[in-house]
């Protein structure tokens, strides 16, 4: 086998998502052959070389590794993560069996619900939380009723934490004298994003929820409730960024 990145073979082997184990690498909690590497253009050979993260050998999760993917309803009051010094409740403690075996592909914050991937496939990480790749969509309850010129500007884009959004598709769903429901598409995924986005027009976020991610939509999964996905859906999301 030809030599690869370290970082995605760390993600092939599902330890983590490709960007955590560039985390990882620079931390300098990879050593390849007993020598501690903390370049991320660094190499290796999983088939000759001996890769250890956290001090244990991943080639041979390489070699039996078995392709999960999980479609999950999140729920409100659970961290989208595999671990947490404060103990708070984690979204892989809904998987049951597959607990230690995937890594939630991008986030959604602790009060946000809503539809989100597991796998321990690197690829398709990389694939879900790509720019363009498979749009999210959400429905955003604000606070007070933002204008129609505030709406066309979150729309063309806005400048958040120094760096401006990408365009997003956003519809009225229902309004109140006091708050706004809204349907959000977005093709990037940053930190908070829509709550920074809303606050950025002065209306604050008070509930949110992904309700589709690409063509994964309508979904009957109750909250903490998953599923596995089907080879053929698996297949459509990399047949559909062949395609773009």
């Amino acid at each position: 086998m030809a030599q690869e990145r370290l970082q995605k073979i760390i993600a092939a082997a599902g330890v983590a998502s490709r960007r955590k184990a560039e985390e990882l690498i620079v931390a300098g909690e990879v050593a390849v052959n007993g020598h501690v590497v903390t370049e991320l253009g660094a190499k290796a050979d999983p088939e000759r070389d001996h890769i250890k993260v956290h001090g244990r050998l991943i080639n041979r999760k390489l070699k039996r590794q078995e392709k999960i993917y999980i479609l999950l309803n999140k729920p409100l009051g659970f961290l989208t993560s595999r671990s947490d010094p404060k103990n708070r409740p984690l979204v892989v403690d809904l998987i049951g069996p597959y607990h230690n075996k995937v890594h939630p592909v991008g986030r959604l914050d602790f009060n946000t619900e809503g539809l989100l991937l597991l796998t321990n496939d690197g690829d398709f990480t990389n694939l879900i939380t790509g720019s363009k790749q498979a749009s999210k969509v959400y429905e955003v309850k604000v606070k007070g009723k933002p204008s129609e010129y505030q709406i066309a500007m979150l729309k063309r884009g806005v400048t958040v934490d120094g760096k401006r959004t990408a365009p997003a598709v956003i519809h009225l769903m229902e309004e109140s004298e006091t708050n706004a429901w809204y349907k959000v598409t977005l093709y990037e995924g940053r930190n908070q994003q829509i709550r920074k986005m809303f606050d950025h027009i002065g209306h604050s976020v008070i509930k949110l929820r992904r309700v589709a991610i690409g063509f994964l939509k309508n979904e009957r999964l109750k909250p903490g409730e998953f599923r596995m996905l089907r080879e053929t859906e698996v297949k459509r999301f990399f047949k559909n960024s062949k395609n773009r």
